[in-house]
């Protein structure tokens, strides 16, 4: 059985769905949705490559690699990518381009999940309260993901409270707010232009007050500013820790899709400063570039844990490399015959 009639068979006969504001849809036609600007501009340049070639050779792989590159899977990823994918096809003697395009779905996974022992599961903490620190710069959608997080956690019977750590940027307390008045959550807060460490103390006290199972903190992103910055979060990461010995239990990152390589850079910045545990990234539905997941978990080696495939309230997703390469080759998966 092929790479790609696996992918049917798991992801078109699922039963494990996510229920939108009008619809009830599985998680596998979430990723085929929110993955269509990547899939119509990668897949589609795949297929007009292997329509215009008979045989896998030297100029095909070439052309394939540059496609690659354009999608921003990364210049080291693509290498990689293209050496295994040349050794399979010897392995496999396969001629034929058209066997190529299950090959290359199957290598991208493999590749995605490496050796790596890392899920895309958080690190929840069952007998008491769990810190999520979020840390990205301005404008990538962070409190939004923040918001969004709080909601699938309250779906699942969970209490929940939020930090207003970003003090800095106008209007970043009075937007958590908003959205903890729409998932119906607390959220702690000082005045703008406070020490966010002191922010931090407060909601720590006040999350334990509640007995509460999750505290997720918002922080400044002013990475125009990094020296400034960096020592900031490493004086809130220290009075969590101070506060709940082995906090915070995840350190998530959050990048824009939609910015690419630059999103690669962002996150080696931050991953110098602070021990990122995992990122997550925003506006996946928004970019046709969409190959940027692979580039960060490969040169990086930090699991991307969650996506966002829409603005609903329940386009965040949890990541998955299966269902992700099943977004980015759905029009040719759904035409395979099991």
């Amino acid at each position: 059985m092929s790479f790609f009639k696996k992918l049917k068979e798991k992801f078109t006969t699922q039963e494990e769905k996510v229920k939108d504001v009008e619809v009830e849809v599985t998680i596998g036609e979430k990723f085929k949705q929110g993955l269509t600007k990547t899939r119509n501009s990668f897949t589609g340049r795949v297929n007009e490559l292997v329509a215009r070639y008979r045989k896998v050779d030297e100029d095909f792989f070439e052309e394939l690699e540059e496609i690659l590159i354009q999608a921003d899977v990364g210049f080291d990823t693509v290498m990689e990518l293209i050496d295994q994918l040349k050794m399979e096809v010897k392995l496999r003697n396969i001629s034929d381009t058209r066997e190529v395009q299950s090959v290359i779905s199957e290598k991208l996974v493999e590749i995605y999940q490496g050796d790596a022992k890392e899920t895309s599961s958080l690190n929840i903490q069952e007998d008491g309260l769990t810190v999520i620190l979020f840390v990205g710069v301005n404008g990538v959608g962070k409190t939004t993901t923040i918001g969004k997080l709080a909601h699938k956690f309250k779906a699942e019977g969970k209490s929940v409270v939020l930090a207003a750590g970003d003090t800095f940027r106008a209007g970043a307390i009075e937007q958590l707010e908003v959205w903890g008045e729409r998932v119906g959550v607390s959220v702690i807060k000082q005045g703008e232009g406070s020490d966010p460490a002191a922010v931090m103390f407060d909601a720590i006290q006040a999350a334990k007050a509640r007995k509460a199972d999750i505290l997720i903190c918002d922080t400044a992103g002013r990475l125009q500013n990094k020296v400034n910055l960096m020592k900031e979060l490493e004086k809130v990461k220290r009075v969590i820790e101070r506060e709940i010995p082995g906090a915070p239990h995840e350190v998530l990152l959050a990048l824009d899709a939609t910015t690419g390589q630059n999103a690669l850079i962002q996150a080696k910045t931050f991953k110098e400063a602070t021990n990122v545990s995992g990122i997550v990234l925003t506006k996946l539905d928004g970019t046709a570039k969409g190959g940027i997941v692979l580039a960060i978990r490969n040169e990086l080696a930090i699991p991307v844990k969650f996506v966002g495939l829409g603005e609903k309230m329940d386009d965040l997703q949890e990541f998955d490399a299966e269902k992700y390469v099943y977004g980015l080759f759905a029009d040719i998966i759904d035409k395979e015959q099991l």
